[in-house]
């Protein structure tokens, strides 16, 4: 089985999947969604799940660099538990510090242009949170 890595934005949702062996995370792609509205989004995470055999999601939880959670992390958590209502699966929250700015700096290496690193930021940023689960359970 497979798991989907979630890039939960106010506007957007980066979507990741792992391969099935749980090894390596690939973009998969950017779920928009109205202003605050990331519940619009579940249908298609439910075709995901289903197209690509997931039985657990993670989702990366914006902490604070100091470690609170703040406003955008509250809506992560709560959008966490929309989830686990919804889809009936495990759902792991990841500390996601850093992943937007990470991806950033990949797509930047990779001489992307900036219209381009617009358009799949989030998907990159999903695909850090959900390698960073990975290489954690490899250890």
């Amino acid at each position: 089985m497979r798991t989907l890595g979630l890039d939960v934005g106010t506007k957007t949702i980066g979507v990741a999947v792992s391969d099935a062996m749980g090894w390596t995370a690939q973009g998969l792609e950017t779920i928009r969604v109205e202003e605050n509205q990331t519940e619009q989004a579940i249908p298609r995470l439910k075709e995901l799940i289903h197209t690509y055999e997931v039985d657990k999601l993670v989702v990366g939880l914006p902490k604070n660099m100091n470690g609170t959670i703040g406003p955008r992390g509250e809506a992560c958590l709560q959008f966490a538990e929309q989830l686990k209502e919804a889809l009936g699966l495990e759902v792991i929250m990841w500390d996601e510090r850093l992943s937007t700015m990470a991806a950033e700096r990949v797509l930047l290496e990779a001489d992307v242009s900036r219209k381009k690193r617009k358009k799949v930021i989030d998907k990159m940023a999903a695909v850090m949170i959900l390698q960073g689960f990975l290489d954690s359970k490899g250890k």
